[in-house]
């Protein structure tokens, strides 16, 4: 029995459970949902989803805004999507998928909201390019990233002031391990900028329901071309 240290039982538990495991990736794509909606990606009953959201609220990994007659929720934070999407990585990984691919599948592997960031192979290029142009520099076991000097003015230069975004408490860009390509893209305050900007751009949106990023072929275009043009 563990004794010391933080509880990963708790956490274990939580995601164990295949209806909370499905509500939790519903949440992933950083839109509010209502208990109800919760209930019918689980494919479960609208109370037995309210017992399993107290019970992801008690366990901080997600968070109730109340609004008029609806309760809106949402994961807690960026940690609990970051280590959603590890697990999902590791799943991948090691082969443990589902037995039937559905029609969406290509497009979440291209691109996806991983909560408040962009995922998927579109967003691992982004993050390629930036370390391959030492616009950002990466940690030795790839658990943290930093932005230099020449990452500032480029981001900068597309409308984003990394400056304004910094806050003590968290990282301005963080590694994730993207489940779909295996490899890295962009979290942290600036990923989340980032998505934000692509969208405001109508480069691309948002499919309604799902955690597809539908690119526009101009918008993919343009937004290729930011990062190999520099």
């Amino acid at each position: 029995m563990m004794k010391e240290g933080p509880d990963i039982a708790l956490l274990g538990t939580m995601i164990g459970d295949p209806a909370r495991a499905n509500m939790l990736i519903a949440l992933m794509s950083g839109k509010a949902l209502t208990a109800s909606e919760l209930a019918n990606e689980a494919g479960i009953m609208p109370q037995t989803a309210s017992s399993h959201l107290a019970k992801l609220e008690q366990a901080f990994m997600v968070k109730a805004t109340k609004q008029g007659r609806h309760k809106y929720f949402t994961l807690k934070n960026n940690d609990v999507a970051h280590l959603l999407e590890t697990m999902m990585g590791l799943a991948a990984q090691n082969g443990q998928l589902r037995t039937r691919t559905g029609p969406k599948d290509p497009a979440l592997r291209h691109a996806r909201a991983c909560y408040s960031h962009l995922a998927g192979e579109l967003a691992v290029f982004a993050y390629d390019q930036l370390i391959e142009k030492k616009y950002m520099e990466a940690s030795e076991n790839d658990d943290e990233a930093y932005l230099t000097a020449a990452g500032k003015d480029f981001f900068e230069a597309f409308g984003l002031n990394p400056a304004s975004l910094q806050k003590p408490s968290k990282p301005l860009c963080k590694p994730c391990l993207d489940w779909s390509a295996r490899r890295h893209h962009l979290a942290g305050d600036l990923g989340g900028a980032l998505l934000d900007k692509i969208l405001d751009l109508k480069w691309a949106s948002r499919e309604p329901s799902s955690r597809i990023i539908k690119f526009t072929k101009v918008g993919e275009q343009q937004f290729k071309d930011l990062f190999v043009k520099g």
